[in-house]
């Protein structure tokens, strides 16, 4: 008893289906239509195509022509570019089947798996045989296996007998296959090209290209980042800068179902307006038009004209006006931040900047990074900024600020690292470079130097001044590869001693015995007898071995003076400490100390100078073997 408000499934039953012949251009239609009228599935019924017939004409649409049947052979030579390509060529099949029930039991192919496929425009067709097809071969599976094909393609309203030349290759690979292995399982999908026509040459559409702009995409789940809104777009020398694709009529085309394919109309919507100046050139060719930058710099676009600019003003750089500028730092981009009010930021909070030279009247705000080749900034930088810069010139400095050649007018517990830095008044921070010249020094600062510290005035105490020869990342590298180096030398030197122990042993057991075979092969020799070839190969060894041992000796010869090189490398990092020098040219006030970090061994040297002292100039020196003390020495 069905439940209330069941709706009982309709079911299609299989009825018996006498056998049909029909007339039709469109086979698909036809078994549509008869599963149908006998209430079944179309999967249900089968067909034989009995006859195929090919008409054409040729119809421009101003009298109605009569469609020729094409016979035999005839058809072969339809495939001809001239009028197939003509808009006025058409082309029909008509063909002849036999509609029927399918009996499954009967059909040998059923774990033959084909399908019939086309690309988009269905200018290609392809066979596709399904991964896991079976088939055992017949004498008559080629002509079947035609069959079966040409019923795939007419029902998939594909014509046959033209655009399938490569056809009769394809069966006749296959067949051979199977004749070959008599029973074929298919491991995986296989796709074959069975038929080609004209492919339509799409058309284009003028397009214009704005290479400079760089913004790209963001993904519907990733973070915008507000703060980078390309204020300024940054270009090199000889980069694309806009690219014009000129529009293109695309050529007409006819597929494998005898369609002809007329290419669309072009749109023309976006021919270029603007001009240009001196600094970008225009390359044009039959299929663009390209605009290159002459220079470096940044692209403007003023009123209706394009130009390369390098210099930049701007009253501040902050989250509300440009957001941070990216430029780069071989951009040649400048930029002068002109906003100098104490109370505001020039650089704004979280900015980020990247230029070839900037100038910053004002502050540089928290979290700001400012990095260019030179860096002038006129009022002072947060203590959570970083500027970094080759040359660096920075008023009050409170953040960290890295570079090569810096200048610091005022240092208030701030961070530098350079090349060289000089410090006019230091009021504690942290200073790391190859020389330090400090002007004024008060207290709490801690200054550590590879080659030299200098100080004109000191004001304070509570000072750290350290020689670090392996200060800078790149010595410490270079120092711990070397070791490294040395270490996998002296294993290596260690093997080939005991290789040339063992092989010196062995020739020197066997000399004698080798001097005797020598004299017998002499012997055998000058009286014409054939030499035993045991006695050869024993001569062949004892020469191998001292060759070896002549190799191994030239190798440890090599090693030898590549240590010797290494070691010597080390030492030179070790003899760096006893050029450096800490200066004070002032007289020594409260509680200060001096470092010196050796290399080998690793050891820490300290020294505190009496307070009123007048001893100027500080070195490490060597007063007994492996004792070191830091002294007044002579500048």
């Amino acid at each position: 008893m069905a439940l209330f408000g069941s709706k009982k499934k309709e079911t299609l039953t299989a009825k018996k289906i006498r056998p049909t012949v029909v007339r039709t251009q469109n086979v698909a239609k036809e078994l549509m239509a008869l599963a149908q009228s006998y209430e079944t599935k179309v999967e249900s019924i089968d067909f034989n195509i009995l006859d195929v017939q090919t008409y054409t004409r040729m119809n421009d649409g101003t009298k109605e022509t009569e469609w020729e049947e094409v016979f035999g052979k005839e058809i072969y030579e339809i495939d001809d570019e001239s009028a197939l390509l003509n808009p006025h060529f058409q082309i029909k099949q008509m063909y002849e089947i036999e509609l029927f029930s399918k009996d499954p039991a009967k059909d040998k192919y059923k774990n033959l798996h084909l399908a019939v496929g086309a690309n988009a425009s269905k200018c290609k067709v392809y066979l596709s045989i399904k991964q896991g097809s079976q088939i055992s071969y017949s004498p008559d599976f080629e002509e079947d296996l035609k069959t079966l094909i040409n019923k795939r393609k007419v029902r998939a309203g594909i014509l046959i007998n033209i655009f399938d030349e490569m056809l009769s290759g394809v069966i006749s690979k296959l067949v051979a296959h199977v004749r070959v292995e008599e029973n074929v399982t298919y491991e995986q999908n296989e796709t074959l090209l069975i038929a080609e026509s004209y492919e339509p040459t799409p058309t284009i559409n003028d397009e214009l290209i704005l290479h400079y702009d760089k913004k790209e995409e963001v993904s519907e789940n990733e973070k915008v980042d507000y703060a980078s809104r390309g204020f300024i777009d940054s270009v090199l020398e000889n980069e694309l800068l806009i690219e014009y694709i000129k529009a293109k009529e695309g050529k007409p085309g006819r597929n494998c179902r005898g369609e002809f394919m007329l290419p669309k109309e072009a749109v023309i919507s976006n021919a270029p307006t603007f001009s240009i100046d001196e600094t970008i050139k225009q390359v044009e060719d039959e299929d663009s038009i390209k605009y290159y930058s002459n220079e470096s710099g940044y692209i403007s676009l003023e009123g209706n004209n394009y130009t390369v600019k390098t210099e930049v003003d701007v009253g501040e750089i902050s989250f509300k006006t440009t957001g941070s500028i990216t430029a780069g730092l071989d951009s040649e981009v400048n930029i002068s931040v002109k906003e100098a009010d104490a109370v505001k930021d020039a650089i704004g909070t979280g900015m980020t900047v990247e230029v070839s030279e900037i100038e910053i009247d004002g502050n540089v705000g928290s979290n700001a990074k400012v990095y260019a080749l030179k860096a002038v900034i006129g009022g002072q930088t947060h203590k959570t900024s970083e500027i970094r810069a080759d040359e660096l010139e920075i008023n009050v400095h409170k953040g960290s600020a890295y570079g090569k050649n810096i200048h610091i007018t005022r240092l208030e517990h701030g961070v530098i690292d350079g090349d060289e830095v000089e410090v006019t008044q230091a009021l504690g921070g942290e200073i790391r470079a190859k020389k330090i010249d400090i002007e004024i020094c008060s207290s709490y600062v801690k200054a550590t130097a590879s080659k030299l510290i200098e100080i004109k005035k000191l004001h304070g105490s509570e000072n750290v001044f350290t020689i670090d020869p392996l200060l800078k990342k790149g010595t410490k590298s270079d120092k711990g590869e070397n070791e490294e180096n040395i270490k996998k030398l002296e294993f290596e030197l260690k093997d080939l001693k005991k290789e040339i122990l063992k092989y010196s042993v062995l020739i020197k057991n066997n000399t004698a015995a080798f001097n005797d075979l020598k004299k017998r092969l002499l012997h055998y020799k000058k009286n014409g007898v054939k030499m035993p070839e045991s006695f050869v190969k024993k001569y062949k060894q004892f020469q191998s071995m001292k060759e070896k041992l002549v190799t191994l000796q030239k190798e440890q010869e090599q090693k030898n003076d590549q240590h010797s090189l290494l070691t010597t490398r080390t030492t030179s990092f070790q003899d760096d400490i006893f050029d450096a020098r800490i200066i004070n040219r002032d007289r020594w006030a409260g509680h200060n100390e001096l470092k010196f970090k050796m290399v080998d061994p690793a050891i820490e040297v300290t020294f505190n100078p009496p307070e009123g002292s007048h001893d100027k100039v500080f070195g490490l020196v060597e007063v007994n073997e492996g004792e070191y003390e830091i002294q007044a020495v002579k500048e």
